[in-house]
């Protein structure tokens, strides 16, 4: 065991300990305090009714106190360690009262970082980190390294920390939510891009802005940062950085990174120009999805020889719910983007098509702008079909784009989640794409996009 986590597991033993919200992430953490003797409180905004059956029945069976509701954490006082789940946010009032008495307030991921004995490959952006996340764990699985994958993705890994060597290698996913307030960095970190998301939950665009820059800010000068060179915002990022920069591109010609040149990635190095993968030869699609595996390509070439990379982008099919195929019927292909929670994910998404396109889009209002998804609806869009909280935002940008250009464009508002799926395969015709991509998020209908995506595809499988 490595010293720092035998270190750790001394001192958790008749600690107070706070673990707010009972999410994936936090109920391992559970038998690990029960284990090493902590004296746990466990905190969750829900009612007993609203949380898992299994939570509920781990935190009895341990006898740990509770604290549940709309005011749980009114009884957060007097705590020596809080792990706070990634949807707490750490700019909360209890918490930061609570760190002013001296209470250590972290979470499961960062203390993962702190203890981890290996590399740590960190992928955060606003749009594509899944993906790109997805392919870095199997380039590095495939070059034979045993890979972790965690953070928002694969499992909860600090409490499997005991099983990890030093020549492993963990591969993360970060979320804002999980970087604000982080003062550790991965080893190699990634940022795909960065636009305005979530600001519905974080205060103002700067501090989203922070939050995802912490993934490489207390980096060592060892330490590697991959930047999308094409947005201005991680584009910038060089000027904060500790170690080696590395970008990737599909705009720019660079003199040394990773650039998609037409329909060939390429590896540039003082001008120099390497054929790395044709663009045919991967399975994903748009490119927006090129750009992705040039990020995962700059995370790897360092310590993994480019053919096992080549071989591993190949192989890689992507992941649920990012343009997936579902199927096609009466000569029209269906496709779920339901990953689509931003304007920005579905203009990639509609890019990544030269079919007429039938959009369904609409979904809960995380207080985004939907103006810039105006033009590319108009210019890419045969049809529109709306529903949600959003429904009434994308329709106003829409029509008044319409206006502008002098153009029309049928657009249907459905009240219900199956109309959706009935509309479409009214109006889709033969050689046409079906394409849902809410542009929004899930939450007016559904717990998470992926849930909403995959009752989209029980719909249209079910079509006749």
């Amino acid at each position: 065991m490595n010293e720092k986590l035998k270190e750790f597991n001394t001192y958790l033993k008749n600690r107070k300990v706070a673990v707010i919200g009972l999410g994936v992430s936090n109920l391992p953490l559970l038998d690990y305090l029960h284990e090493k003797g902590s004296i746990v409180t466990v905190f969750d905004d829900r009612n007993t009714e609203k949380i898992s059956k299994e939570a509920i029945e781990k935190v009895n069976k341990y006898e740990f106190e509770t604290s549940f509701g709309e005011n749980n954490l009114d009884k957060l006082v007097g705590f020596d360690l809080i792990f706070r789940s990634p949807s707490c946010m750490p700019t909360k009032k209890e918490l930061v009262e609570e760190e002013k008495r001296g209470a250590i307030v972290t979470s499961e991921i960062e203390m993962l970082m702190e203890m981890a004995p290996c590399k740590v490959i960190g992928v955060t952006g606003s749009d594509g980190k899944t993906t790109t996340t997805s392919l870095i764990y199997e380039i590095v699985k495939n070059a034979g390294y045993n890979t972790h994958l965690g953070g928002n993705i694969g499992i909860p890994l600090f409490t499997k920390l005991k099983d990890i060597e030093s020549e492993d290698v963990i591969v993360l996913e970060l979320s804002s939510f999980q970087l604000m307030n982080m003062n550790i960095s991965a080893d190699i970190s990634v940022i795909t891009n960065i636009t305005p998301n979530h600001l519905n939950i974080h205060a103002s665009y700067e501090e989203y802005i922070d939050a995802k820059k912490n993934i490489f800010k207390n980096q060592k000068e060892d330490g590697i940062v991959v930047l999308n060179y094409d947005n201005e915002l991680t584009r910038n990022c060089r000027l904060e950085a500790n170690g080696k920069v590395i970008y990737f591109s599909s705009k720019e010609k660079l003199e040394n990174g990773i650039i998609v040149d037409n329909d060939v990635i390429k590896e540039c190095e003082d001008r120099l120009r390497k054929h790395i993968i044709n663009t045919k030869d991967i399975h994903l699609r748009g490119m927006h999805n090129y750009e992705n595996v040039a990020a995962a390509i700059a995370a790897t070439k360092s310590f993994i020889d480019i053919d096992t990379i080549v071989d591993a982008i190949k192989k890689f099919k992507g992941v649920e719910h990012r343009i997936e195929f579902i199927r096609e019927l009466d000569g029209v292909k269906w496709y779920n983007d339901s990953i689509g929670t931003s304007p920005t994910r579905t203009i990639a998404g509609l890019n990544s098509f030269s079919e007429d396109i039938i959009l369904i889009a609409g979904g809960y209002d995380k207080h985004l702008d939907y103006e810039p998804i105006a033009k590319p609806i108009v210019d890419n869009v045969k049809g529109l079909i709306l529903i949600g909280q959003t429904s009434e935002k994308i329709y106003e940008a829409v029509t008044k784009e319409l206006e502008k250009e002098n153009k029309e464009l049928d657009i249907y508002q459905c009240n219900e989640f199956p109309q959706i799926v009935e509309v479409a395969r009214k109006i889709a015709k033969t050689g046409q794409v079906v394409l849902f991509s809410p542009a929004s998020a899930s939450f007016d209908l559904f717990e998470n996009f992926a849930q909403r995506g995959n009752k989209f595809k029980e719909l249209v499988n079910d079509l006749k």
